[in-house]
């Protein structure tokens, strides 16, 4: 059965659930998950994870994300994004060096308010079904994080791009709107590509074309997201044996971090963490 990850950069209009869809179409493989939402009119990287590797989707959600967005001035919209209803229109009286300095102003750790158009959950209903209903509620702020912000040009039309390094959870939607109220005329974001995930780029993206052309031949190995890791190779069939059921292996001369840990044959078997000499398995990936 195939099992790997799959970059796909995302087309505009479709979900991530309707990409993982297709994929199992085309795969013939019912595990198939994604790490990381991206709305229907974003584009860009979303890693997709096929048959054991959706073991590692969790890992996948935790990293940082790298966006290039529009933001359209003036507007305020339901969504915060340039698809949804309009509800304030104001003049725009901004010089780019009010824009640098707003942005300033949202680097590092801030906490954000969701927007009601998200799948976050309150009372056990999704924000986006209670908004349907023309329902608002009230929201807890949540901390995010953004590394870097950084504006990049002005288009023809006055839309400016900007791109943004930030933390899991961080809406850029709501970045935008928020950076229009700073600036007192209003904002939402008018455009979206995710340009990294999960330590993945554009670079490595192939089209849902090219996954119908060439199937498995496209999926990248598991371990692959957990380059940043030191390689651990066991030595013997002895402590294979051991981390394949789930015990520890003792190495007081191991220094403490996180390892990929292999099989004396290459093969990968699990994240591993090691505290005081003793190596114990975050996440399994071996086969039964």
């Amino acid at each position: 059965m195939p099992s790997g990850i799959l970059i796909i950069d995302k087309p505009a209009g479709w979900t991530s659930m309707d990409v993982c869809a297709k994929i199992r179409g085309v795969l013939h493989e019912k595990r198939v998950g994604h790490g990381g939402t991206l709305d229907p009119m974003a584009t860009g990287v979303l890693p997709v994870f096929v048959g054991r590797a959706t073991k590692a989707v969790e890992f996948a959600e935790k990293g940082r994300k790298e966006y290039v967005a529009g933001l359209r001035l003036g507007v305020v919209t339901n969504t915060q994004d340039t698809s949804g209803e309009v509800l304030e229109q104001r003049p725009v009286r901004v010089r780019r060096e009010d824009l640098e300095s707003a942005l300033a102003s949202f680097r590092g750790d801030l906490r954000q308010i969701p927007p009601m158009y998200s799948a976050v959950k309150v009372g056990g209903k999704k924000l986006y079904e209670l908004a349907r209903k023309g329902q608002e509620v009230e929201r807890k702020p949540r901390p995010v994080t953004i590394y870097e912000l950084e504006l990049l040009d002005q288009a023809e039309d006055g839309e400016y791009r900007f791109r943004c390094l930030c933390s899991k959870g961080t809406y850029i939607r709501t970045l935008c709107h928020d950076i229009g109220q700073t600036l007192g005329c209003g904002g939402a974001m008018s455009s979206l590509r995710r340009t990294m995930a999960a330590g993945f780029t554009l670079s490595e993206a192939v089209t849902l074309e090219d996954v119908q052309s060439q199937g498995e031949a496209l999926l990248l190995p598991t371990d692959s997201l957990f380059q940043q890791h030191p390689i651990l190779l066991l030595k013997s069939a002895g402590a294979e044996a051991r981390v394949c059921n789930g015990g520890p292996l003792t190495d007081p001369s191991l220094p403490d971090g996180t390892y990929r840990v292999y099989s004396r044959d290459k093969t990968f078997l699990c994240l591993s963490q090691a505290q005081n000499g003793v190596l114990t398995s975050i996440k399994n990936f071996f086969g039964a």
